[in-house]
């Protein structure tokens, strides 16, 4: 009896590991996701992005502010085709990130 409570425990508890193992982690103290900060040169993919987005009009993550140069503070995106700090597809269900593009104040709304 006290075997099957056993393995019943750890079935359940593996079970909650494996529906957690593949979320994505964003930390809005250090403006960053999975430890990757959120700001700098953006290569926009098709396939195998760093970071999936969604482009959402309210109660976004992050604001994003698309800039020409110096994409050095949080929420300052770049866009550029070669050696990106990290790539970007948009995406509309599933997103490891929701964005709001601004014109002003970027960052951690």
């Amino acid at each position: 009896m006290i075997f099957r409570i056993f393995i019943t425990l750890l079935l359940l508890l593996g079970t909650s590991y494996s529906l957690h193992a593949g979320e994505e982690k964003f930390d809005a103290t250090t403006c960053s996701l999975n430890g990757k900060k959120l700001h700098g040169k953006v290569q926009v993919v098709n396939s195998f992005p760093d970071i999936k987005v969604k482009r959402v009009k309210s109660f976004p993550d992050l604001k994003v502010k698309w800039v020409s140069n110096f994409p050095d503070s949080c929420g300052k995106w770049q866009a550029v085709e070669n050696f990106p700090d990290f790539k970007i597809q948009y995406v509309e269900s599933f997103p490891d990130l929701k964005i709001q593009g601004v014109e002003s104040f970027p960052g951690i709304p």
